[in-house]
């Protein structure tokens, strides 16, 4: 635990603004998918860089928590760094790159590669969080779509996507029904981490600060992409490739040239490193016999 800024609040965010902001999670927990409208405070980063998540991070995140930020799977690119540095000098707890080791994970476009546990909390960083928008401009149009559960209009778009390509061509933000009743956005998660929010153990947290909603998946909950019978939903196809660092194979890679060379790396740098630095770790650890 490292020394906080002197002369800020505990998290920065008023404590007023924290318990606000906590009542609107309980009620996005206790209504899986459903938007939850919230006051979006000012925080010094602009928003559309994470201030939804960062929001929510910082009303629930305590003194004895260890947090992990990430960004595209990364520990260390410019988004996830800045933002460690500010909660790290505005609250003095303990930073990790180890998924495992963390109680709070906040996450900008990817679920990290080891399976969370049910004491672990997930919150990502939303831009988008209207799956809707894509089939109806209106806001108001699109609360009404979603009260009455009129979810006509989105599958016509991904009938039509059949029609024109062969197949539903969204990549990231692929919408997803939640136990049963909402149609969600899951954040711009790859294909790939869509299964994983199905029946998880863990708790996951959506914060859109732009757009001021809070939505959730809590633990054991039903997540079903949507998909036809005769045109099911599939993942990313990695097969041939591996992670030039270690070896992997079962997990996301990214593409990347290197002096004219084609190659593939892990997305998730810290499951890459611990895999490097020992072939056997596993995705999935029995987290009871660590």
């Amino acid at each position: 635990m490292t020394e906080m800024v002197k002369g800020y609040n505990f998290a920065f965010i008023d404590e007023y603004a924290k318990r606000e902001i906590r009542r609107k999670v309980l009620k996005a927990v206790s209504i899986p998918g459903y938007q939850v409208p919230f006051g979006s405070r000012e925080l010094p980063i602009a928003r559309g860089w994470g201030t939804g998540g960062l929001q929510i991070t910082l009303s629930l995140i305590g003194q004895k928590d260890i947090l992990k930020i990430i960004d595209q799977g990364s520990d260390d690119s410019v988004n996830a760094v800045n933002i460690k540095r500010f909660i790290e000098a505005t609250t003095g707890v303990f930073i990790t790159s180890d998924t495992l080791k963390a109680t709070i994970i906040q996450t900008r476009h990817r679920i990290p590669e080891e399976e969370l546990g049910d004491d672990q909390i997930l919150v990502l960083q939303v831009p988008y969080p209207e799956p809707l928008r894509i089939v109806e401009p209106e806001e108001k149009e699109t609360r009404r779509m979603h009260a009455e559960m009129d979810y006509a209009k989105i599958w016509v778009f991904l009938y039509e996507n059949i029609v024109k390509w062969k197949e539903i061509t969204i990549g990231a933000r692929y919408p997803v029904m939640v136990a049963g009743r909402y149609i969600m956005d899951p954040s711009p998660i790859p294909r790939y981490d869509v299964p994983r929010l199905n029946n998880a153990r863990t708790l996951y947290l959506f914060g859109a600060g732009r757009e001021k909603r809070i939505y959730a998946v809590p633990p054991f909950t039903e997540v079903k992409p949507l998909e036809f019978e005769d045109h099911r939903f599939r993942i990313e196809n990695f097969k041939g490739k591996a992670c030039e660092l270690c070896a992997s194979t079962d997990t996301f890679l990214d593409e990347i040239i290197l002096d004219d060379k084609r190659m593939y790396t892990c997305s998730d740098t810290s499951f890459c490193k611990k895999r490097g630095n020992n072939p056997r770790v596993l995705k999935y650890i029995d987290r009871n016999q660590q």
